[in-house]
């Protein structure tokens, strides 16, 4: 398994159990994107994205991240399906029975051991259709 996707790994340990307190991984100018989130977002520096997800998780209860399958695409780049679990804080319904199945993405641009840029998808083929991928 590469240094990559075992970095990637490490950071879903922590994602799977809601726990969002660490960004050692990243870089500290790490360009964060909500892709398709209402609102589409672009953040730079850990101090952004971690403003930028606060805000978000700030919607939810228990909101946790259970990753489905690791793709390498390249050196430098590592693919993520992921299943969102949580329930909104206004709404009720349950994040895992809304999405039917579906899942998201997040795909991780590595360079010298630290993440340089996160894009977040809620919608997989998305993102599989931005990088010209096919499932």
């Amino acid at each position: 398994m590469s240094e990559n996707v075992e970095l990637v790994r490490s950071i879903y340990a922590d994602w799977e159990r809601g726990d969002w307190s660490s960004a050692g991984w990243a870089d500290p100018d790490i360009e964060y994107v909500m892709v398709d989130e209402p609102g589409s977002t672009t953040h730079r520096g850990t101090a952004s994205m971690a403003r930028a997800w606060g805000a978000f998780l700030s919607a939810w209860v228990d909101y946790r991240l259970e990753p489905e399958e690791f793709l390498t695409l390249d050196d430098g780049r590592v693919l993520v399906f992921v299943k969102a679990y949580g329930r909104g804080k206004t709404s009720g319904v349950e994040l895992s029975e809304s999405t039917r199945g579906r899942g998201g993405a997040n795909l991780f641009q590595i360079h010298d051991g630290k993440v340089v840029r996160l894009d977040a998808y809620f919608d997989r083929d998305r993102a599989l259709a931005d990088l010209g991928l096919e499932r």
